[in-house]
């Protein structure tokens, strides 16, 4: 069976490798597969190089809320064949993912940060998020480091920068993946403990449940097997690797799919 990471992130969204390192660093571990799920853009499916040392599967992370359950989902989503119903799904929330983090950007150059907006990375080109500012200041000194005190203080509980967007609707996500052709997965349900949700987006189209992740307990996963078995879904798993951007970043390789995960998407 191959050894497959189906969860990672790469520069065209919110990670720090390229989708070529990705693949180098893959090798490097001795992994088959990895999945570039990249957060509400499928643009990836357009940018693997060729002649990778692994193979390379594009993807899709689309982030939701039930507003009623109050309850965060996060969806992936592959083999998509209809890309442009997808991403004209998404867009909405790439732009307004954007304009919350240049208002971030206009807070903080308001409490004294020097902060050059041209010279911020933006995902594909195009698009900034938090984890790009905090880059940013870092790599110019004026904050310690990624996610420590000052991220928690501006970012987080009540912060300067402590406001988010509205999400998409998980179960019309779930939807849109299918019409488009794809296998829609919910992803690191123990994560948002969202388990409740799991027969009404089996009545969308779910087709799979991310078993192997970082932030899935083993009382998590033994939940998970019970809804894939009642359900008949297949069970994946990846790292959700997103390298200097995200704190405490697990190893690429370190959560693999199972061999249904990997029939079902590899």
């Amino acid at each position: 069976m191959k050894r497959a990471d189906l969860h990672t992130h790469s520069r065209v969204s919110d990670g720090s490798y390229t989708i070529g390192e990705l693949a180098d660093l893959a090798a490097e571990r001795g992994l088959d597969a990895i999945a570039v799920t990249d957060h509400d853009t499928l643009s990836q499916m357009r940018q693997i190089p060729e002649g990778l040392p692994v193979q390379v599967i594009p993807g899709i992370e689309i982030s939701a809320f039930d507003y009623e359950a109050n309850m965060r989902v996060h969806v992936l989503g592959y083999h998509i064949q209809n890309s442009a119903l997808v991403e004209a799904f998404v867009h909405p929330l790439l732009v307004a993912r954007h304009e919350n983090s240049m208002k971030q950007v206009a807070i903080l150059k308001e409490h004294g940060f020097t902060i050059e907006e041209d010279k911020l990375y933006r995902a594909d080109g195009t698009y900034l998020y938090k984890q790009h500012i905090m880059a940013y200041l870092v790599e110019t000194g004026q904050a310690p480091d990624m996610f420590g005190d000052f991220y928690q203080r501006t970012f987080k509980n009540g912060g300067i920068c402590a406001f988010d967007i509205r999400y998409l609707d998980p179960y019309e996500a779930i939807r849109i993946i299918k019409e488009a052709g794809g296998l829609a997965v919910l992803a690191h349900s123990g994560q948002q403990q969202n388990f409740s949700l799991i027969p009404r987006m089996v009545q969308e189209g779910l087709a799979g449940l991310e078993l192997h992740h970082p932030a899935n307990s083993e009382q998590d996963k033994e939940i998970i097997r019970a809804y894939a078995k009642e359900y008949g879904l297949f069970l994946t798993g990846g790292s959700d690797f997103h390298g200097a951007y995200e704190p405490n970043s697990p190893g690429l390789g370190c959560c693999l799919s199972e061999e249904s995960g990997v029939t079902a998407i590899c």
